[in-house]
Parts: structure tokens; C-alpha cells; sequence
């Protein structure tokens, strides 16, 4: 089966390059000028002359603050060029993944959002990834749409990465204790989602690591196993002034995953210790 990879130089594009070798799969990753998802003749002619079984779209815009006032690159890259591969994917007869965002909710729950939850974004990078949704779904029935969150992994933005700088310059930390999600590892998500290739069971998937936690106690989870010897504070997110509204609870339900795989990615706390292990 040949894979052909949008945004490949993104840590979970570099994760699934790396490993799906290894799962059978043959790997096609042009760089962006080549394959620029926002530019339809581009893709198109990409697409008809690789001839891939799916393609991955792992390009995005992913600058929540910034989506604010450049709303127009934002919903581009997340809505228009998700509705260009849909409509190239379906001319030459190509499956889809997308992947969506934690951001479409806005997040006044109590309990992780399930796939039947009705997506109500506060913010212009939450609409932008929306829109992609809808025009993924409208455009191509051979889809798989996985929404996920905090997702991390070997990449000069991954959150534990901050976190790891911040600590060696700073001795006070702090960080807000009213955002909840799940955090995810870009070694899980990747092998997740190639195993669900295989089974051809198109449709909408939330897929995260198990388990959910504040951006406090992932950062005390982070720092305790790194033996930090500073002091963390707790604080609240309007303690952030940011041009961007986040939600406050924005965990997932994984199901049905491990109805799908046979069984559930590993634990955010488990992931973390490995990434940090891998870090060493």
C-alpha cells in the first residue's frame, strides 16, 4: 500500500515516515513547494501522477494565536486545502486522513467529548479546523477524520520540550491549572492510525493517550521525573493574556478505539516517561 504525505517535516509526519516502513506501507512525502495543499492544480497533479492508496494530511496551520488575526491562512491551509486533497482523493480514487483538533469544542463539559458530541469552537483556529471537518466529509466518503490533542513528540514546539527549556532557565514556574485535555504521543498516534488503515473502517475517531490531565499537572508530572528543583505554581489561563480563546476542558473519549483496534493507546503519564527517556 503507498502512503503519500502532506506537511512532512511536522513531528507526527517524521513519526510515520519513520515507522511505516515497518508496517508494509510504501512512503511518498514530497516537500511543500512540491505538494503545497492550498494550491488545488498542485495537489491534483501530485496526487494523479503518485497514484497513492491514502493520503496522510499532515500539513496545518497550527498557530492558535496567531489564527486570530490571520484567519484567512488559517482557514486556507485547515479548510480549503483539507477540501482540495478530499476532491484529488476522489478523482483518483485515493482515501483520506485528516487530522482535526480537541479546538472544535468549547469545551464547557464536565466529561472528555465524545464523537457524538456537536463541535462548538471559540476560537478562529478551532473554525478553521472545523471547516476542514466539514468540507473533508462533504467532499469524500473514504475518510478517516481523527481529532486529537496536545499531541507531542520529537519537534522544536512540543510542549515537553518548552517545558524542559523553561526549567533550565527559570527556577518559578507557572502554568495553568484550568486547561484539561489529553495529552498525546506522536510514537502512539502514529501507530494507531497505520493500524487503522488496515482496516479500511472509514468514518470520524478520537484518538489521544489514555487518561487526561491539567497543563499543571502534566508540566509537575514532567518536571518531578526530571528531578527539577525549582518551585511550580499553579495559575489560571485569563492569568495569560492571549489573543486566543482556549477551551477549559477539552479531553476526549477514545471511542470506540480499542472497539476498532483491540485496545486503547497507552497512558498520557506512560507516554510522557517514555518520551522523556527518549530525550536522555
Amino acid at each position: 500500500m503507498k502512503i503519500l504525505i502532506s506537511g512532512p517535516d511536522g513531528q507526527l509526519a517524521r513519526q510515520i515516515i519513520k515507522i511505516a516502513p515497518s508496517h508494509g506501507y510504501q512512503v511518498e512525502a514530497p516537500d511543500r513547494n512540491s505538494f503545497d495543499i492550498t494550491d488545488f492544480e498542485a495537489v491534483r497533479g501530485v496526487v494523479s501522477a503518485l497514484k497513492p492508496d491514502i493520503v496522510i494530511n499532515c500539513a496545518a496551520y497550527n498557530d492558535v494565536d496567531g489564527a486570530e488575526t490571520d484567519w484567512e491562512h488559517a482557514f486556507m491551509v485547515n479548510g480549503i486545502g483539507v477540501k482540495n486533497l478530499a476532491c484529488a482523493c476522489r478523482k483518483y480514487g485515493a482515501a483520506l486522513m485528516h487530522f482535526s483538533s480537541d479546538y472544535v469544542f468549547s469545551g464547557d463539559v464536565s466529561r472528555p467529548y465524545t464523537i457524538a458530541d456537536r463541535p462548538e469552537p471559540i476560537s478562529r483556529y478551532g473554525q478553521s479546523k472545523l471547516l476542514g471537518e466539514e468540507l473533508l466529509t462533504s467532499h469524500l466518503d473514504t475518510h478517516y477524520l481523527i481529532r486529537t490533542s496536545w499531541v507531542f513528540g520529537d519537534g522544536e514546539y512540543s510542549f515537553p520540550k518548552k517545558v524542559l527549556r523553561w526549567a533550565a532557565k527559570n527556577e518559578v514556574l507557572r502554568i495553568a491549572d484550568d486547561q484539561i485535555s489529553s495529552p498525546t504521543y506522536t510514537v502512539d498516534l502514529a501507530e494507531a492510525v497505520l493500524r487503522l488503515i488496515r482496516t479500511e473502517n472509514f468514518g470520524l475517531y478520537h484518538i489521544t493517550n489514555s487518561g487526561h490531565c491539567s497543563r499543571y499537572e502534566w508540566v509537575a508530572f514532567i518536571l518531578e521525573n526530571i528531578k527539577w528543583q525549582g518551585r511550580l505554581e499553579s495559575a489560571k489561563r485569563e492569568d495569560f493574556k492571549s489573543p486566543a480563546k482556549r477551551p477549559g476542558f477539552s479531553a476526549l473519549d477514545n471511542f470506540p478505539i480499542a472497539e476498532t483496534l483491540g485496545s486503547l493507546p497507552p497512558s498520557w503519564q506512560e507516554a510522557t516517561k517514555r518520551f522523556l527517556e527518549d530525550m536522555v
